[in-house]
């Protein structure tokens, strides 16, 4: 009696998926990544330079998605656990027309969503759908989708089927609706997760603590030789990445230790691109060869000149904004060579002599402002400083600046308090844990930090004695056994 069902099955798959779903094969990797090239120029961390923690966002859900796709595409896997993403999706021409979910005044918007899927081809239905981007290029895409339907579809009707409870009780099918809004208020706990996931990051601690004291070493060493002011990393790289790219540096401080020897004093951040940063940081690209990087160690010297312009332009700004003074905030910004920073203040500073806004002189004195390539209007920073575009109207600044200035002082007063309890709260969790590390990401705010170690120390956390813990903005292991949680980190009963 039970022949009937396969169509019933299909007719229930096809309120979710195009028609065309149904016969199509199975997808490769490479369709797949071809298939997501909307989401991937959407969503794409090169083009959120000028907004550093939705890059990081992007960054972070990229290489989660990444490894479910992965995962995906092994022989013999069962089922992957529900992975919850979060992404920062840019306007573009296939999305924005799209008036359901508003865009900011940045050009983006925040999109959630959890991949409890099977094959890649549904998972790809499931990105796009989920962010809004068109799905008709996939037929085209998937070559051997049956021009006519099988016979038995033929006779099937267009008209959803909603099937009675009782229907599913009796076969043993899963109900899609009701699996559907099962997975959607799926929330990863954290002592579920915590649970789950503990076993492995001891287990990769540990293994990782030889090559971890050979970095301590490593980095003592070449800070010692070269006489730095510190040694660090721009981009979460494992530490055996991380002891390698030391090596290289050592290797070519044996071969040019005389020219290396100019960066005495200096901060050396490994990173995607080397130069001098704005803030005056010697950058080393991870990609350059050893070339580059004694180019780069010769010329030292020579930014001296252009550090000290720099500075001198900035005063000028200062001067003509009342006494603001500006500043390049690491974390928030991107990443810029000291070069490019220049032109961006001397291409400021020629707009404001021309318009000579009647600021009076020391009246914003205290306060703060950072320079950006932006388009869009000027911004205060819940930190406290001005965002302040580049090519900004300077009438409307004029206005803007006056009119937040109150409201810019109470910012950083707060921020400075915030700073405070933050660094006691970590003081606190670290020694209530028993963590050996204790960090957050960069694109973790302090008002983010303070309400999850407020929370955290409301709770018995066993697990996490002698981990190291970083509060980011998903759930992960890293591959060294650091502990990533959110922020906003939810506990109490998983739904199962």
């Amino acid at each position: 009696m039970f022949w009937r069902l396969r169509p019933v099955m299909r007719l229930c798959l096809e309120k979710v998926f195009p028609h065309w779903f149904l016969y199509s094969r199975a997808f490769s990797g490479a369709e797949a990544v071809n298939a997501l090239r909307p989401f991937y120029f959407a969503v794409h961390p090169d083009f959120f330079g000028q907004h550093p923690r939705e890059r990081e966002v992007n960054e972070n859900s990229l290489q989660k998605l990444s490894v479910y796709l992965e995962n995906l595409q092994k022989p013999g896997f069962k089922s992957l656990k529900p992975t919850q993403l979060t992404f920062y999706v840019r306007e573009t021409d296939q999305n924005s027309s799209d008036g359901q979910e508003p865009f900011s005044t940045f050009g983006f918007r925040a999109v959630k969503f959890t991949l409890h899927t099977r094959d890649l081809l549904s998972t790809v239905l499931y990105i796009l759908n989920s962010c809004r981007l068109s799905i008709e290029h996939i037929q085209s895409l998937n070559s051997s989708v049956h021009s006519q339907p099988p016979k038995e579809a033929k006779r099937m009707t267009d008209r959803p089927i909603k099937w009675d409870k009782s229907y599913y009780s009796f076969t043993g099918f899963k109900d899609p609706d009701e699996h559907l809004e099962q997975v959607l208020r799926m929330e990863t706990t954290l002592t579920s997760w915590l649970d789950t996931n503990g076993k492995s990051a001891i287990e990769k601690l540990e293994n990782s603590l030889p090559l971890r004291k050979e970095l301590d070493r490593l980095k003592d060493e070449l800070s010692c030789q070269l006489q730095l002011s510190d040694i660090r990393w721009q981009r979460s790289w494992g530490v055996a990445h991380r002891c390698s790219q030391l090596h290289s540096l050592g290797r070519l401080a044996q071969q040019n230790l005389e020219t290396l020897k100019n960066a005495k004093g200096c901060t050396v951040i490994f990173t995607d691109r080397s130069g001098m940063s704005a803030v005056g940081h010697v950058m080393l690209g991870t990609m350059d060869v050893h070339h580059h990087w004694t180019k780069l160690f010769e010329r030292l010297p020579s930014y001296v000149d252009l550090q000290r312009r720099l500075m001198l332009l900035e005063d000028q700004i200062s001067y003509l904004l009342g006494g603001m003074q500006v500043v390049y905030i690491e974390e928030l910004q991107p990443v810029l060579t000291l070069e490019e920073y220049y032109s961006l203040l001397d291409v400021f500073y020629k707009r404001l002599l021309k318009t000579r806004i009647p600021f009076h002189p020391r009246s914003l004195r205290g306060l703060q402002m950072s320079l950006n390539s932006d388009r869009y209007a000027p911004s205060l920073h819940e930190l406290g400083h001005f965002n302040i575009p580049t090519l900004c109207d300077p009438a409307k600044l004029q206005w803007f600046i006056l009119t937040k200035a109150q409201q810019a002082r109470e910012n950083l007063k707060r921020k400075d308090e915030l700073k405070v309890i933050e660094k006691e709260l970590i003081q606190a969790s670290t020694k209530q844990f028993s963590l050996e590390k204790f960090y957050k990401e960069p694109s973790v705010s302090s008002i983010q930090m303070v309400d999850c170690c407020k929370r955290l120390l409301q709770q018995p956390l066993p697990y996490l004695r002698g981990m190291h813990l970083c509060i980011s903005h998903f759930y992960s292991v890293m591959q060294d056994g650091d502990l990533c949680i959110p922020w906003n980190w939810k506990n109490g009963e998983a739904v199962k």
